[in-house]
């Protein structure tokens, strides 16, 4: 009954029979195979322990369970078959089935050949077949030789070493390139120069620290140093470096080494107390120096140092506060070296415009004062009256007409450009002319230029104001000044067009002559088209031409706002 429930695939009943005939053992493997997914595994197991080992096999096959199957064969000592389906089949379990081949069915055989080809595939020889031939020295070291193997190789001259055959032991070492045990072999035996060639060609960082363990047993301290290097053991060279005293070695291992190393280095040169220049380069590439090391590491005994090395030892440690942004210990440090310059130059990387100001006026050296003015300018002078006092007085104290002329200049264009005040504009273009015509160029040629250049905007600047300043004595004599100036050349940036227009266009709708303001204020739309009228005539004044004239006065101020519009709408975008 139980044979037919193979046929019929009815487990429930084979589980009942197998009950009933007290088969505990195909019960048990029954309810395992239940974890199985496939059905047909399950009947398999069930014909297995039946003894239906050929349904079992089509069962196998028929759901495909090819690991099962190998597993079947291997059970069942057919190996041909399960080498085959492990091939074509089941590759995943390839090598453990060649294992199992060679440890099962030929070492009980006793079968040399095969299992070392079986070994081999299983990628076990390594391990395995020395084993297996450890009592045939002989058939062993043919294989070696055979194999050509460096794993091998090593495994052969360890066990010549443990034969003490070194001679043997080291030409196996050579062909395995294991150069750490060459070396171990060789200072074994004493061939210290022999070993130190060996290192020092294939550059084996484990058989140069064991070389440099050597040496230092032996108390050969450089050499130790050497072959520590070239095994990157930097820790160690270090150590034997500080214990003898090879300080010039010990800086550069420290910049090899960890950063660990390097504060020790540091710390050994600050302790002894000389190259301090070393002790500040370690601590830069490690440590934020604050004011209390800085100071440990400035030296004032002039013992130790010439007051040249002193100040070059400062200027480093300002260095590498500056590359720390510490910019007001280097600004310290810098000074205490004697070299304002650069301790001005680090006061401006700190922003802190007080003490650059009274580090400009305590030093009083011509280039600081230039120096301090040109950051000044870099502020908002233009509503601070005391900051601009204060740069003219500091290119005035460094004697640099120049760039006091190109200040004064300016301000002249700050005072049109956003005051309209002509006036003051003037009275700065006349301090700049004064200015430079006291410099001595080096370039007589430009000077001359610069000089006329500026000659003619004075000129045109004082017409302007001339003509503004009349306007309440004689009004038609101060229009036609103003329109005369319009047909002068290059009249922009000196007095700005759209000034000169507007002047024009208050007075005619004063007079209420508003088609010729019109006109006027046309011309001035056709001349600056980007720019919006109401920049240069009065809200009042527009107002009234659109009232008399029925005209729509917010041209240009519709493009202006049209853009600022769709400027707004780029920043939402955008955002």
């Amino acid at each position: 009954m139980a044979r037919m429930c193979v046929k019929t695939r009815r487990l429930d009943v084979a589980r009942v029979c197998l009950g009933n005939m007290g088969n505990a053992r195909a019960a048990k493997a029954l309810k395992e195979a239940e974890a199985e997914p496939e059905p047909e595994v399950q009947v398999a197991m069930l014909a297995i322990q039946l003894g239906m080992l050929e349904d079992a096999e089509k069962l196998y096959k028929c759901c495909q369970r090819y690991d099962l199957l190998n597993n079947f064969y291997q059970a069942s000592g057919q190996w041909q078959q399960a080498l085959e389906t492990a091939e074509n089949h089941d590759r995943i379990h390839l090598r453990t089935t060649y294992y199992n081949y060679a440890k099962i069915a030929l070492e009980t055989n006793c079968e040399c050949q095969p299992f070392c080809f079986s070994y081999e595939n299983s990628d076990t020889h390594r391990v395995e077949v020395p084993r297996m031939l450890q009592d045939d020295t002989l058939s062993l070291e043919n294989y070696v030789n055979k194999m050509k193997d460096k794993n091998i190789y090593k495994w052969w001259a360890q066990y010549l070493e443990s034969q003490s055959d070194m001679d043997s032991a080291l030409r196996f070492y050579e062909c395995a390139q294991d150069y750490l045990s060459l070396v171990r072999v060789h200072c074994y035996m004493g061939n210290i120069q022999k070993a130190s060639e060996i290192a020092n060609d294939t550059g084996d960082r484990a058989a140069s620290y064991h070389l440099a363990r050597h040496y230092e047993g032996h108390d050969d301290i450089k050499q130790a140093v050497h072959f520590y290097t070239r095994a990157q053991a930097y820790n160690n060279a270090i150590r034997l470096c500080k214990e003898s005293g090879l300080d010039d070695q010990l800086m550069n291992l420290a910049l090899l080494s960890n950063p660990e190393d390097m504060m020790e280095a540091a710390c050994y040169y600050e302790e002894k107390g000389t190259h301090m220049d070393r002790a500040v380069a370690l601590y830069h590439k490690n440590l934020t120096i604050t004011e209390e090391l800085a100071e440990r590491m400035t030296v004032t005994d002039s013992k130790h140092l010439s007051e040249e090395a002193r100040k070059d030892l400062l200027e480093r440690i300002a260095d590498c506060c500056m590359r720390q942004g510490n910019y007001h210990l280097a600004t310290k440090k810098y000074t205490q070296a004697g070299n304002k310059l650069k301790a001005m130059r680090a006061l401006l990387k700190s922003g802190d415009t007080e003490k650059i100001v009274f580090f400009a006026n305590v030093c009083r050296q011509k280039e600081l004062f230039i120096m301090a003015a040109n950051y000044l300018q870099s502020l908002d002078w233009r509503t601070n009256t005391e900051i601009m006092k204060t740069i003219i007085g500091f290119y005035n104290k460094g004697r640099a007409p120049n760039l006091l002329a190109g200040f004064y200049e300016a301000c002249a264009q700050v005072e049109i450009d956003d005051y309209q005040n002509y006036e003051k504009a003037l009275a700065a273009l006349t301090e700049a002319f004064k200015c430079i015509s006291k410099a001595k160029d080096s370039s007589p040629g430009q000077h001359e230029v610069r000089l006329a250049d500026l000659q003619h905007k004075i000129t045109l600047i004082k017409k302007f104001v001339h003509a503004r300043r009349l306007y309440a004595e004689d009004a038609d004599e101060a229009v036609r000044l103003c329109e005369a100036l319009l047909e002068e050349p290059e009249l922009d940036p000196a007095v700005r067009i759209g000034d000169a227009f507007g002047f024009l266009v208050e007075h005619h709708c004063q007079q209420g002559n508003f088609q010729v303001a019109y006109r006027k204020l046309e011309e001035l739309q056709k001349l600056l088209p980007s720019q919006n009228v109401r920049y240069y005539v009065s809200q009042a004044s527009l107002e009234a031409l659109q009232k008399e004239l029925n005209v729509t006065m917010d041209h240009g101020d519709r493009r202006h706002s049209m853009k600022e519009e769709d400027e707004v709408e780029e920043d939402l975008n955008v955002s």
